[in-house]
């Protein structure tokens, strides 16, 4: 009797460690799940950008950065924390806009090297900027939700489910505006061949803009529900603009699906060789895999190879 017992008691603690560590398993799925789509929005943003403007934008980061803070501000001064998402949106748009206008647009077409230089320059006094006004010290940013959903024996946080909810959203709002809708598929043709959308009269610089405030505002949403479990810092968002970056160049740097795929992927696998493999290989283990795929398909997973516009 004693040994059909602890037989039985041994059976339930393997099912009770097995459910744990499904438990387990769910959880940092989901978490880079949250991740992945803070990375896609990122990576949606300097997708658009490029596609319209050939530029890849290395200040997206920075200027989305501006905006938080901005709206940490209005927080502070009583603003309720849905509105300040609004303002962090337009602010990072309007800063990236006028950045555009007194910077980048004064190059000529095809200077890709020249315009990625400018706007490590724009990211550089951006983040000045901020340590001017705002200064270095880190702040606590608010979380738009508290609590957690539980599972299991582990607990799943809001915001993480809410940041995929809202991502999911912003992401099929774009797929909506490219698809169906003219100023979409002005956008589209402007990517394809900015001449031919002039001669079409498109207006291939209004465009410009459109793209620009589309691309930076994806960039302070995803910005905006980062910054909760991060806190905020004047480079808060370095990270995770580097692993936007191979999101795109693993699902291809010319796809939008592409950058949102990789976006999710690169979350993924970074929490799980962040729980699974160490913490302190997470990033070489992503960037090695992205590697991978590109020695194999330069082009990425989704994208097609291109020739330079000059």
């Amino acid at each position: 009797m004693r040994s059909d017992s602890a037989e039985v008691a041994g059976r339930a603690g393997a099912r009770r460690e097995e459910t744990v560590d499904v438990d387990q398993f769910l959880l940092v799925l989901v978490s880079g799940l949250a991740s992945g789509a803070v990375y896609g929005l990122m990576g949606l943003g300097l997708v658009i950008i490029f596609r319209a403007t050939d530029v890849v934008n290395f200040a997206l980061a920075s200027l989305a950065t501006v905006g938080l803070y901005a709206a940490l501000t209005l927080y502070d001064r009583g603003m309720p924390l849905l509105l300040t998402a609004v303002a962090a949106i337009v602010v990072t748009a309007a800063t990236g806009l006028v950045a555009r206008e007194t910077v980048i647009r004064r190059l000529a077409q095809g200077e890709l090297l020249s315009a990625l230089v400018m706007t490590m320059g724009v990211s550089l006094i951006a983040e000045s900027v901020i340590s001017t006004i705002w200064d270095d010290q880190p702040r606590l940013f608010p979380s738009l939700v508290e609590g957690s959903v539980s599972l299991g024996d582990s607990a799943i946080p809001t915001q993480s489910l809410l940041t995929i909810a809202v991502a999911a959203v912003a992401m099929a709002l774009v797929a909506y505006l490219f698809g169906r809708t003219t100023i979409g598929s002005a956008m589209r043709a402007v990517a394809e061949s900015a001449d031919t959308a002039q001669i079409l009269g498109l207006g291939s610089q209004r465009i410009a803009r459109i793209a620009w405030a589309l691309g930076l505002g994806l960039a302070a949403l995803a910005a905006f529900l980062y910054a909760p479990r991060a806190g905020l810092v004047p480079t808060v968002l370095s990270a995770p603009l580097f692993r936007a970056f191979a999101g795109i160049f693993l699902g291809g740097l010319t796809s939008m699906y592409g950058a949102v795929i990789g976006g999710l992927t690169v979350g993924v696998l970074d929490n799980l060789a962040a729980s699974y493999v160490s913490a302190g290989y997470r990033d070489s283990f992503v960037f090695s895999f992205t590697i991978l795929v590109l020695l194999i398909r330069p082009q990425g997973l989704f994208g097609v190879r291109t020739f330079q516009r000059v």
